[in-house]
C-alpha cells in the first residue's frame, strides 16, 4: 500500500493505492472524507502497474508525499469497563478495531493498531495523519453505535 498526501489552503488531500490479488485499487479524497475509488486490473493491452505508476509519477509531480510514520499521531478511544473486563468487552473492542480500520482506512486518515484492556479502561489504538480530524470523524462515527458510551477519544502524546 502507498499513501501520498498533499496540503494545499483548502486542507489535506489523499491518494493511495493497494494490490489485491490481479486487482488494483486507487483511492483518493479529501481528508476525513470518504473519497471516490476505482479499481484497475491488467488487460491484454495495458498493464495495471505501468497505469499505477504513472499516477503515483503524477501525484509526486504535484506535490503528494507520504508522511512518515513517526509523524503519525497515536489517537485512542477510551472505555470503562469493570477490572480486567469481559469476554463480551474483548469481543466489543474487536468489532470497534474492525470499524476504525474501514472508518479511517476510508476517509484517508490512517488505521488501527490494536487495543488494550485491563484495570478499569479499555483502549483502542490508531495511527492517524491528522488528531483533529480524526476526532471529529471517529466520534461522528460512534455516534448512536454500540460504540458511542466512549469515555474519551485523547492523543496518547498529548
Amino acid at each position: 500500500m502507498l499513501k501520498l498526501y498533499r496540503k494545499t489552503e483548502s486542507g489535506i488531500f489523499y491518494w493511495e493505492t493497494w494490490e489485491n490479488g490481479k486487482v488494483h485499487t486507487i483511492h483518493w479524497g479529501k481528508l476525513g472524507e470518504r473519497g471516490q475509488s476505482k479499481e484497475i486490473t491488467d488487460s491484454l493491452f495495458r498493464a495495471a502497474k505501468k497505469i499505477i505508476q504513472a499516477e503515483i509519477d503524477e501525484k509526486i509531480a504535484d506535490g503528494y508525499q507520504q508522511i512518515p510514520d513517526a509523524e503519525h499521531h497515536v489517537l485512542l478511544i477510551e472505555y470503562a469497563v469493570q477490572g480486567m473486563g469481559t469476554a463480551a468487552d474483548l469481543e466489543k473492542r474487536h468489532r470497534l478495531q474492525s470499524r476504525m480500520d474501514e472508518t479511517l482506512g476510508w476517509t484517508g486518515l490512517g488505521n488501527c493498531d490494536g487495543g488494550s484492556i485491563g484495570s478499569g479502561t479499555m483502549e483502542v489504538c490508531c495511527y492517524v495523519v491528522d488528531f483533529a480530524t480524526a476526532e471529529i470523524v471517529i466520534a461522528a462515527d460512534l455516534r448512536d453505535s454500540e460504540f458511542s458510551n466512549f469515555s474519551r477519544i485523547y492523543r496518547e502524546d498529548a
